[in-house]
């Protein structure tokens, strides 16, 4: 299977559709309800729905979810029965297996009752009408991409091993997205030496995304967060919330972390943990959707 335990939950949706073809009068015994075996149309429902609930016995690679709602709806033509599956959920990955699986067990149960009638009835054309959701629903395009200073503020770990595989992270995480750096730099974790340099890449500069990393921490000595909140004409509560979200689904230690985000000018500043697995969890937490403030503020 796919490990799919970075990825949030959205809502899902997806359509799909089979054909059943057989002859006219099969389709008129199937409006008249006089197929012996009984109601075609609400037997071949269940049996869709059933299956869909049940995607992941039938599939290797599929993950057990729980769908919030499955629809299967018969359409009859002068010579075939179109089978039309829909189902929705909120959860990590995508339902077009479930959809098509509700598809396919709809038509094989029609198969069965109309057997009996007619021996060369054909099933095709199963496919994937629709599917929305996931990440790809949230990526915004742009004309160049988001100028941005990635800023590692540690005193004790500056220069060790720990500030560099963070930043790593960030930068590996970063490479599929829209993001050039510009600024990539170490800085003590002391007021006066932050502030400065925020001011003068956001005050005298064409930075658009400042990132953190580190001294987010509940200590005295922790200055990113207090100084993101000073420097910010607007703090972005939503940013900080969504990251502490995240972690809080994979470690109780995240409540501990002053994750925050804020505009200077239009210039968005966020803190990020010094950790490199924390870090990682907020990038995950924040993209693609992060970017499309960056579409407001260049229309802005």
């Amino acid at each position: 299977m796919i490990d799919i335990s970075h990825k949030r939950n959205t809502l899902r949706y997806a359509r799909a559709s089979g054909k059943l073809t057989t002859k006219p009068e099969i389709i008129d015994w199937i409006k008249k309800n006089k197929v012996p075996k009984g109601d075609v149309g609400e037997i071949a429902r269940s049996a869709g729905i059933q299956a869909a609930k049940r995607a992941s016995d039938w599939m290797v690679f599929c993950h057990s979810l729980p769908l919030d709602w499955v629809e299967v709806s018969m359409t009859l033509e002068e010579d075939s029965v179109i089978f039309t599956a829909e189902v929705r959920t909120v959860w990590k990955t995508g339902v077009e297996m479930e959809a098509m699986i509700a598809v396919s067990a709809a038509l094989l149960n029609a198969y069965d009752m109309l057997k009996p009638l007619q021996t060369d009835i054909t099933i095709s054309e199963i496919r994937l009408e629709e599917k929305t959701g996931g990440k790809s629903d949230w990526k915004d395009s742009f004309d160049h991409p988001l100028k941005t200073a990635l800023l590692s503020v540690d005193s004790e770990k500056k220069s060790g091993r720990r500030a560099d595989r963070s930043v790593g992270v960030i930068r590996d995480f970063l490479q599929d997205y829209p993001v050039e750096f510009i600024v990539d730099e170490k800085l003590e974790a002391e007021t006066d030496i932050v502030r400065h340099r925020l001011q003068e890449l956001i005050d005298h500069g064409d930075t658009e995304l400042v990132l953190l990393c580190g001294s987010t921490g509940p200590n005295p000595d922790d200055v990113t967060p207090g100084l993101i909140r000073e420097l910010s004409d607007r703090e972005i509560p939503g940013i900080g919330e969504a990251m502490r979200q995240y972690g809080l689904q994979r470690t109780p230690h995240a409540m501990i972390s002053g994750q925050v985000a804020g505009l200077r000018n239009k210039t968005l500043m966020i803190a990020l943990p010094g950790s490199s697995r924390g870090a990682e969890e907020s990038l995950h937490a924040l993209f693609p959707g992060l970017l499309h403030i960056f579409k407001v503020i260049r229309k802005g």
